[in-house]
């Protein structure tokens, strides 16, 4: 098993008191699986996806990846978790605007100490992204841009892929190419992936679905 999530607990402080955001949340994933993680506004997903990709800790609960207990480790241990283990997609793509495309993508694997040159060039054209490899976020449209926001995040080959609303900014079109990808890439790689939608169409192509209500497992 890659993912073990066990009785996740995360409460925020508002101006009304105490709101517990995940009441006793659980859920396990092994490598090579996709799951959909859906639910309302505000029934806790995006809370619990940053919990396991280590950007939140939970006030209680356990999350273990690959035997490591996430919960449990400093915020260095998170971070060095985050350059290679956990890979995050968000829904807003976070390129370097200095950076050309090319260097946006191995970023991450950079960091990692993970950098592939081959299996760059994999990535970039499995994306149709080798014609822009030269030019700046700004010169590409939205799609390219979560193309290479999504090769970024799979070039150190994270044993775990979290993705936001990967495709929310997208039309209907471009956002089916862009899962067909990332869904390609992801077995490619063996890497589990855990995906926050809203979208129905999405959730049913991955291999599971849990629907979260009021910070619950519905």
């Amino acid at each position: 098993m890659l993912l073990d999530v066990k009785d996740i607990h995360k409460t925020y402080a508002t101006a009304d008191g105490p709101f517990e955001v995940l009441r006793g949340i659980g859920l396990t994933l092994d490598a090579g699986e996709t799951l959909a993680l859906t639910g309302e506004s505000g029934s806790g997903k995006s809370t619990l996806l940053h919990l396991i990709g280590g950007l939140d800790t939970p006030d209680r609960g356990q999350i273990m990846l690959d035997g490591v207990d996430i919960a449990a480790l400093d915020d260095n241990g998170r971070a060095d978790l985050r350059r290679g283990t956990v890979g995050v997609v968000f829904q807003q793509f976070n390129l370097i605007p200095s950076l050309k495309v090319s260097d946006n993508i191995a970023f991450q694997a950079r960091l990692a100490g993970r950098y592939d040159p081959d299996w760059l060039t994999v990535l970039a054209d499995r994306m149709g992204l080798t014609p822009q490899m030269g030019k700046y976020p700004e010169q590409l449209s939205g799609g390219q841009q979560q193309r290479v926001a999504i090769a970024r995040t799979l070039a150190p080959k994270p044993r775990l892929v979290l993705a936001d609303e990967p495709t929310g900014n997208l039309d209907e079109a471009t956002a089916s190419v862009v899962m067909d990808l990332m869904l390609e890439l992801v077995t490619v790689t063996g890497a589990g992936l855990l995906m926050v939608t809203h979208s129905d169409a999405l959730a049913g192509r991955m291999q599971r679905r849990l629907h979260l209500r009021a910070g619950q497992v519905a």
